[in-house]
């Protein structure tokens, strides 16, 4: 069974799309801390980001940059931050997460509440600055 991030990238279920190429897929959390806040996930199905071959894994990251470094255009920042953790979907993925403080990437903080057009609007910003 495919896992909710390979339907979301298959079109099966929608999402604010931020970019894509042959091998990765950026969208903006459904829950986001801050806005801005992206995950980049392979198209290759890896429940293990470290599971990834070395050339996919080093391409991964050159990828989550060119997002990171339109998020921090987009909404200004000290820096973007890069999390990897969370099991709750067996696909391997990066959250970008816009922060002026630690205290931003908390996972415990209450997540941004965003209506349709608002989050339009960010993966809009966000595409704008790729």
């Amino acid at each position: 069974m495919a896992t909710i991030f390979s339907r979301i990238i298959a079109g099966e279920i929608p999402c604010y799309k931020v970019a894509e190429d042959e091998r990765f897929f950026a969208f903006l959390d459904i829950n986001p801390l801050k806005k801005g806040h992206t995950l980049v996930v392979p198209k290759q199905e890896v429940d293990y980001l470290f599971d990834l071959s070395d050339d996919d894994l080093a391409a991964m990251q050159v990828f989550a940059k060119k997002v990171a470094l339109a998020i921090g255009k987009a909404f200004p920042c000290r820096k973007v931050a890069q999390v990897v953790l969370g099991l709750e979907v067996p696909h391997a993925h990066i959250h970008l997460i816009p922060m002026q403080s630690e205290q931003d990437v908390q996972f415990s903080n209450p997540k941004l509440k965003l209506n349709e057009e608002e989050f339009r609007a960010v993966a809009e910003a966000i595409r704008a600055k790729l």
